[in-house]
């Protein structure tokens, strides 16, 4: 009789087990089921993993792993408003501050970019003035970080213009015209390259375009421009 006593719990306690392993696996299989009747998963519904995220986990479970270095100050920029920046600036002409009037509800002719031209230690900006009918540059400028201020360090206003930023140069494009051209039919183009150097941009390059005609004429003259 003991013996009987002792087998009984061990044939029960295996019967339960037996319940209870069966109960999950038809759980498992119903959530399956579940999950491949509305056609979802996780990784499908969220996008693929990106690999620079994958990388970056890796790395930080590598024991002698480097922390990022930290962003330099030159690589970010402050939004300024622009149009304030230039009706206030004492080097732009009168004429300019005048013609820069919104041409559709509050949006006015300008092109803002910012970029490091000078090393100093914000971003420099700069600034082109366009007219509303047929975006033509009437006015390009640079803005550059001093003192919690900007200061205008470079100008060209004599239109047609426009000003951008060439792998850390100053690039300026010129429209030439005869005295017969339309606006929209240039005769050719000056493009000239500014470096900044000893606290102010020096022209490092230049090259003439002249539309329409063979090849070997003559250059036009470079206007003067002001550079601080």
């Amino acid at each position: 009789m003991r013996g009987l006593t002792d087998e009984e719990p061990t044939a029960a306690h295996g019967a339960l087990q037996a319940a209870i392993t069966a109960v999950a696996v038809l759980a498992a299989l119903g959530l399956f089921m579940a999950a491949c009747a509305t056609g979802g998963t996780g990784a499908r519904d969220e996008g693929p993993a990106h690999a620079d995220a994958v990388a970056g986990a890796g790395a930080d479970t590598d024991a002698g792993a480097a922390p990022s270095p930290a962003p330099n100050a030159s690589d970010t920029y402050k939004r300024v408003d622009a149009v304030s920046l230039v009706k206030s600036d004492p080097k732009v002409s009168a004429t300019v501050k005048r013609d820069l009037k919104p041409c559709v509800g509050d949006e006015y002719p300008l092109d803002v970019s910012y970029g490091d031209l000078t090393g100093g230690v914000a971003k420099d900006i700069v600034v082109n003035v366009l007219t509303c009918a047929d975006a033509v540059g009437v006015g390009s400028y640079v803005y550059r970080a001093e003192d919690g201020r900007y200061e205008n360090v470079f100008k060209a206003e004599e239109s047609p213009v426009y000003a951008e930023i060439d792998r850390g140069d100053l690039m300026v494009t010129k429209q030439v015209y005869d005295k017969s051209d339309p606006v929209s039919n240039p005769s050719g183009e000056n493009v000239i390259t500014y470096s900044w150097s000893a606290g102010r941009f020096v022209q490092t390059a230049y090259h003439h375009t002249d539309y329409g005609s063979s090849v070997g004429g003559e250059p036009t003259p470079v206007p003067s421009d002001s550079a601080g």
